[in-house]
């Protein structure tokens, strides 16, 4: 059996690698525009920074487990541009007092960064089975991050609990997200879907799960062409206008255009809709489903796939909730889990790029948990991802996309 080598050294740590990934410029002027105190000589935005990655990649789980372990490397630190390491009243008082609009401006800042280096990290073809779509799809869904609620009173969430939500546009296309809105887990997502899809063009189609259900902001997508897909509430009132399927044929019951016979629904959308139920497999039982959706050329198995389709943005949230740090903050203000929240995100960007530069053929796991082994270790960065990402497996990135079907849809002839 072939020895592998030893992966190439180099005069930066992978942190510093990592960190080199963004333009020297772009943090002090982001700091600047938000009013942050950039002049700061003890600890300034880019240590703010560069301590909150640090704290994702390592999973730290507290204020005292992240300066102590940037303490412990100062020399490998300060070549990360010079950052420093800070005290714990230090990196407390900036997690509550510097707008966390700035790392949510820096997320977006990088995302059109690395968009510059690299084009095709963005512009993926969609799978075989979807290119029929001439538009991009995007999923809207939400997902809530449990907090402790005695120490978060801005984020009480019923009675004894205390949450925050993550309200976000996945781009089917390239599994990265275009919107995301960190909210309060009181307000109810329908409030958030204009916003979520203020910029869709026409063509485009956008899947939503149940909750975003708001047929004035329905209409509006239908009247700008955007195709919008979701499931059909229990008590929709309709009246069928067309039946498109006589029988049920395989997996569809049934395939219908509607109007709303209430006078309020009918209102918000007086256009006609499609109801498509079929019979869906959850957990080795088939139970039916019902889909609503404003495109009336599809097929129903389309619709059925579609609506599939979203249930892969439950993979990005896994990702991002098993295996970056979300479930231990280490601030208790609203700003902090704002600042922990961003830099998570802004984590999982510069490791899927990473992914794609390498060529990465492993899970996203193991990548983060390879690179949270060797962050001090001054090892070339690509090398060491080839050393391990080019050996011979099956395994596959999940955040690349796959053709979404139903079970029993693709037998149907």
């Amino acid at each position: 059996m072939k020895k592998k080598k030893k992966p190439t050294s180099c005069k930066l740590s992978v942190l510093a690698q990592i960190c080199k990934l963004f333009p020297p410029h772009l943090a002090p002027k982001l700091a600047r525009k938000h009013r942050v105190d950039c002049k700061a000589r003890t600890f300034s935005p880019w240590s703010h920074v560069v301590a909150l990655i640090f704290s994702q990649i390592t999973h730290a789980i507290g204020l005292n487990d992240v300066c102590d372990g940037l303490r412990h490397h100062l020399g490998r630190l300060w070549s990360v541009r010079g950052a420093v390491a800070p005290s714990k009243n230090a990196l407390s008082y900036a997690n509550k007092h510097r707008d966390a609009a700035m790392a949510e401006d820096l997320f977006w800042s990088m995302m059109q960064h690395l968009r510059g280096l690299d084009q095709s990290w963005i512009s993926k073809k969609l799978p075989k089975g979807w290119r029929h779509f001439r538009r991009s799809i995007h999923i809207v869904d939400t997902t809530t991050i449990r907090l402790v609620a005695n120490c978060l009173d801005w984020a009480k969430h019923r009675r004894r609990k205390a949450a925050a939500k993550c309200h976000l546009r996945l781009n089917l296309q390239s599994f990265l997200p275009n919107v995301v809105i960190v909210d309060t887990a009181g307000n109810s997502d329908n409030k958030r879907a204009r916003e979520l899809c203020s910029d869709l063009k026409d063509g485009e189609v956008v899947i939503f799960d149940m909750a975003y259900i708001d047929y004035e902001h329905f209409y509006d997508l239908d009247q700008r062409g955007v195709s919008w897909v979701t499931r059909a509430k229990e008590n929709m009132s309709y009246k069928v206008v067309n039946r498109r399927l006589d029988q049920p044929a395989g997996r569809i019951i049934s395939d219908d255009e509607v109007v709303f016979d209430k006078p309020l629904a009918n209102k918000a959308y007086p256009n006609r809709l499609r109801r498509v139920e079929a019979w869906i497999e959850v957990d080795g039982k088939y139970r039916s489903m019902i889909f609503i959706t404003n495109n009336l050329k599809w097929s129903a198995q389309s619709v059925c796939q579609l609506y599939k389709s979203r249930w892969k943005i439950e993979v990005f949230f896994k990702q991002i909730k098993q295996t970056l740090q979300l479930c231990d903050f280490i601030g208790h203000s609203a700003n902090a889990v704002r600042w922990q929240v961003w830099v998570a995100l802004l984590v999982y960007v510069l490791m899927r790029f990473l992914a794609h530069q390498s060529r990465w053929n492993h899970s996203f796991t193991r990548l983060f948990t390879l690179i949270r082994g060797v962050i001090w270790d001054k090892y070339e960065l690509y090398a060491l991802l080839e050393r391990y990402g080019t050996a011979q497996s099956q395994y596959r990135m999940l955040a690349a996309p796959q053709q979404a079907y139903l079970p029993g849809f693709e037998r149907i002839p």
